[in-house]
């Protein structure tokens, strides 16, 4: 059995300050509750995006599910150019690997699911694509 708390992750390692690929500060705080070394097929991550921010991803690698907790913004879809409006009680997946935007009219906080698992140690490429590491990496 696994038990932690988010205030045991808050100011550690696992508290990543991440930023699009063309903005030099934070866009987003993700608090990582469990990662690939806790061996349990996926990672689950309390993420904040921050208001007035944009950021661009492509998780070509990963499978993310996301759900909204707090806050207000917009997902774009670039595969389709649909754009969804996020709330508190939304989900989305991005299990096509759809590059997308989310646009925080908020802080727009969030818990994502990742499968595999993310180890920690990724860092958003030019594409926005987390590279596929493992704990042997």
């Amino acid at each position: 059995m696994i038990v932690r708390r988010l205030d045991e992750i808050i100011g550690t390692d696992k508290d990543v300050l991440g930023h699009d690929r063309d903005v030099a500060e934070g866009t987003w705080r993700s608090r990582r509750l469990l990662l690939a070394n806790d061996r349990v097929g996926f990672s689950l991550h309390d993420t904040v995006l921050f208001a007035g921010t944009e950021t661009s991803m492509w998780y070509a690698n990963h499978v993310e599910a996301v759900y909204v907790i707090e806050g207000h913004g917009e997902l774009t879809d670039h595969e389709t150019g649909k754009k969804y409006e996020l709330s508190p009680g939304t989900m989305y997946l991005l299990n096509g690997h759809e590059r997308h935007t989310l646009s925080a009219h908020t802080d727009v906080r969030t818990v994502c699911v990742f499968n595999p698992p993310v180890t920690g140690r990724e860092v958003h490429d030019a594409n926005g694509v987390y590279p596929l590491l493992t704990e042997g990496d």
